[in-house]
C-alpha cells in the first residue's frame, strides 16, 4: 500500500494531516500489518495535553499492546469514537482511519516529520 503523500509521517509509524491548525493522527499500513489484528484502542481524552514523540494512545492486537505516539504537540480536540465499537477499522483502512484530533501548539513540529517517500524508503529497511 502506497502511503499518502498529503501527511507526514513519523519513524514510530504515526501519520499526521494538517487541516489549518489541526492535526489529524493515525498509524500507518506498515504500524497496523505489524500489529495484525487491532481488536482495541485505548483512545487518549478529549483535552489531553499531547506531547510530541510521547505516549497518545494505546492499541492493543491479537498479539501484542503498543502505544501510539502523538507526532505533534497540542491539546487533544476530538477522538474516533467508532474506534471503541469498531477498532478493525485501523486494519481495514488505515489511511482513512484517523485516530486524534490535536490543535498544535508548535505548527513547526510537522516540520520534523518525514515525507511519504522518506517514510517507504525507512519501512523497506525494517521489512
Amino acid at each position: 500500500m502506497l502511503n499518502p503523500s498529503d501527511r507526514k509521517y513519523s519513524k514510530k509509524h504515526e501519520w499526521c494531516r494538517v487541516e489549518g491548525e489541526i492535526a489529524v493522527v493515525g498509524i500507518t499500513d506498515f504500524a497496523q500489518h505489524t500489529l495484525t489484528d487491532i481488536v482495541f484502542v485505548e483512545l487518549p481524552e478529549v483535552g489531553k495535553q499531547a506531547e510530541a514523540g510521547k505516549q497518545l494512545c494505546v492499541v492493543e492486537s491479537v498479539k501484542s499492546v503498543s502505544d501510539v505516539f502523538s507526532p505533534v504537540g497540542g491539546e487533544v480536540v476530538e477522538v474516533n469514537k467508532e474506534l471503541e465499537q469498531n477498532p478493525g477499522k485501523l486494519n481495514e483502512s488505515p489511511f482513512e482511519t484517523w485516530i486524534a484530533k490535536i490543535k498544535m501548539s508548535n505548527p513547526q513540529e510537522i516540520d520534523s516529520l518525514i515525507s511519504a517517500e522518506e517514510y517507504g524508503e525507512f519501512v523497506k529497511g525494517l521489512e
